[in-house]
């Protein structure tokens, strides 16, 4: 059986602990195996163990002016993931803060000019995702989560854009053939993403006096995409 690794990035246990109950149901695994990249450093036999690696979110930017040394070793060792995968040795599924990761270390550049709050949205494929194993099954477009402050100007060289919308340019993209990464969240339910905002309720995605409004607006999504594009990526890791 393939093991797929999930790497959490999120300081906050009660939102990585439901993150990653999130994937584990997204990618239709009965097993997640789980590294907690804020309190463990990546190891070399850790990342040449697993067949597959999925990158969850984080309240850090990679345009973020002061890093703690916490905050610099995690995006260190989440280059290190994205480098095995862009060689093809182990496909890997960056979302949220690990695009912007993927994109500085392929020599793109990021901005803060296309912001989306925490809401459901509709992404739509590009010509060249139709032929991609993942992005393909679900074009023309797909329903997604977002919640984010900075994203990748423009795809970063050598990467092929798979998803995008008029909000933010770069919703998606691939780099090889076996490194993926993603602006949305594609792992949450409605219900997971509802349950998210309460770890984030002060931390600037959404306006706090609106959350009873923003969460109905989650709860009320229908036909959310990503957990097909998990799925798929499961299959490719098998």
């Amino acid at each position: 059986m393939a093991s797929i690794l999930y790497v959490c990035v999120r300081p906050e246990r009660g939102a990585a602990e439901a993150e990653h109950a999130s994937f584990q149901r997204g990618l239709g695994v009965t097993e997640l195996d789980q590294l907690d990249l804020v309190r463990n450093p990546l190891s070399d036999e850790v990342l040449a163990r697993h067949d597959g690696f999925v990158i969850g979110g984080s309240p850090f930017n990679v345009t973020d002016a002061v890093k703690t040394p916490l905050q610099q070793r995690v995006e260190a060792d989440l280059e290190r993931i994205a480098a095995r995968a862009l060689t093809g040795r182990t496909p890997a599924f960056f979302t949220c803060f690990g695009i912007g990761v993927v994109t500085r270390m392929l020599g793109g550049a990021l901005t803060l000019k296309h912001p989306e709050s925490t809401r459901v949205t509709e992404i739509v494929t590009t010509d060249s995702a139709a032929s991609d194993p993942l992005f393909g099954p679900s074009a023309p477009a797909l329903t997604v989560f977002t919640a984010h402050k900075e994203s990748a100007v423009a795809v970063p060289p050598g990467a092929t854009l798979l998803a995008t919308n008029e909000d933010c340019p770069v919703q998606a993209y691939r780099a090889g053939t076996r490194l993926y990464a993603t602006q949305f969240h594609p792992e949450p339910s409605p219900q997971d993403f509802a349950n998210r905002m309460t770890f984030y309720r002060n931390n600037g995605y959404f306006d706090a006096a609106a959350f009873d409004a923003v969460e109905a607006e989650i709860l009320a999504a229908q036909d959310v995409g990503g957990e097909g594009l998990l799925r798929r990526f499961a299959e490719t890791v098998a």
